[in-house]
């Protein structure tokens, strides 16, 4: 039988508590770093776009209903 006298001793639970809060450290730092990065990526996207835009002819936003013989619409008509 087992009375008494088990279970960690104050130094372990201290150890413990340590390892849990740099755990939880490097785990906020490795989301701030994908954040960061995720924000970086966006930027470079919304970069190329607005760069791309001042184009004529690329693949864009087309109508269609409207337009001079291309597009879905005009196949039916």
């Amino acid at each position: 039988m087992c009375l008494g006298g088990g279970g960690p001793s104050e130094a372990e639970k201290e150890a413990a508590r340590a390892q849990r809060e740099e755990a939880a450290e490097a785990k906020r730092q490795e989301i701030e770093k994908a954040a960061r990065q995720k924000r970086e990526d966006i930027d470079v996207a919304l970069t190329r776009t607005t760069a791309r835009e001042g184009r004529t002819g690329g693949a864009g936003a087309r109508s269609l209903f409207t337009g001079t013989g291309s597009g879905y619409f005009s196949r039916f008509s």
